[in-house]
């Protein structure tokens, strides 16, 4: 049965660019919200229209993480105070999600450390795309809605009409990503293994499989400074790929990555727009996956299964 609540839907700072568009694609107006600052960068953030016994849906992308994410906190707090029945978290890029385990010791576990401080603040749900690992979702204790890039991307790839079409991942952890991928297509993969030096700074990288004559399509969940896509693009051209492309749901673009782009062997680098681009570049192209969350948000307002949205292979 339907939900006889209303929906109000507000957006955080960093993603009313991309909150207007999922207001729009829901049918409604975004709500009234304003976060006002003291001199010390101090937070204060405040809902100008009632939400009692609202449905309240609250967009926001995280970085840079230490603003964003706080602002999303006190939205939480805010709503939870003034009587929303159910709080969900829309978060589009879900940041710190690269630090879902300790790969060494003395770390922090950061991904789960953000799930517990959504909880305390008193969100009932997570919706969200294409986290880093899977596995995240376990890190709650509430319900979590992961939607999948495949639903704006394959289609895109599709209309290429690529022959000799393969897929590839940039590193062997995006393997489980880059196979799912290829499944659309009945494509094969390869896989480029990469050694770090340090965080952002590769080594070393060498291709696993045959790309001879192949139209390559990189395959990873998002794109930081680019160092590591577009030394995985020159090496599959030097070994022979007729040409390669890129496609990222999150594009960070951080440091010199649109220089990186710009200046690499890349066909084109497919995004989604779930963070906003700091400048053009030609060979970025942007697919948005605004109404993909709209109609997740109409699912769960009417008690629905979201999994119709997903693309079967």
């Amino acid at each position: 049965m339907a939900s006889f609540n209303p929906v109000k839907i507000f957006s955080g700072s960093q993603s009313t660019y991309l909150a207007e568009k999922i207001a729009h694609y829901y049918g409604k107006d975004l709500g009234g919200y304003t976060c006002r600052r003291f001199s010390d960068g101090e937070m204060s953030p405040s809902f100008e229209e009632s939400v009692r016994g609202c449905d309240v849906f609250l967009i926001q992308s995280t970085p840079p993480p230490g603003d964003n994410l706080m602002e999303l906190l006190l939205m939480v707090d805010a709503a939870r105070r003034a009587s929303a029945h159910y709080v969900t978290v829309v978060i589009p890029y879900f940041g710190y999600a690269r630090q879902d385990r300790k790969d060494k010791p003395r770390v922090a576990i950061a991904a789960k450390l953000v799930a517990n401080m959504l909880a305390a603040a008193g969100a009932d749900r997570l919706m969200t795309i294409d986290l880093h690992a899977g596995q995240i979702q376990g890190f709650f204790d509430f319900p979590v809605d992961h939607l999948e890039g495949t639903s704006v991307f394959v289609p895109y790839i599709k209309s290429l009409a690529l022959e000799n079409l393969i897929i590839a991942s940039p590193d062997v952890g995006g393997a489980g990503r880059a196979r799912t991928f290829a499944k659309h297509f009945n494509a094969e993969i390869v896989l480029c293994d990469k050694h770090r030096k340090r965080a952002n700074e590769i080594a070393s990288m060498q291709v696993i499989g045959d790309v001879e004559g192949m139209n390559v399509v990189l395959v990873d969940d998002l794109i930081d400074t680019g160092g590591t896509l577009c030394k995985a693009a020159q090496i599959l051209l030097d070994k022979g790929a007729k040409s390669v492309r890129a496609v990222c749901t999150h594009p960070i673009m951080s440091g010199k990555a649109h220089e990186n782009i710009a200046n690499s062997v890349l066909d084109e680098l497919v995004i989604a727009d779930t963070l906003p681009l700091s400048q053009a570049n030609p060979k970025i192209r942007v697919l948005s996956v605004a109404e993909l969350f709209a109609k997740a948000i109409g699912r769960i307002r009417d008690h629905e299964s979201i999994s119709s949205l997903f693309i079967r292979y």
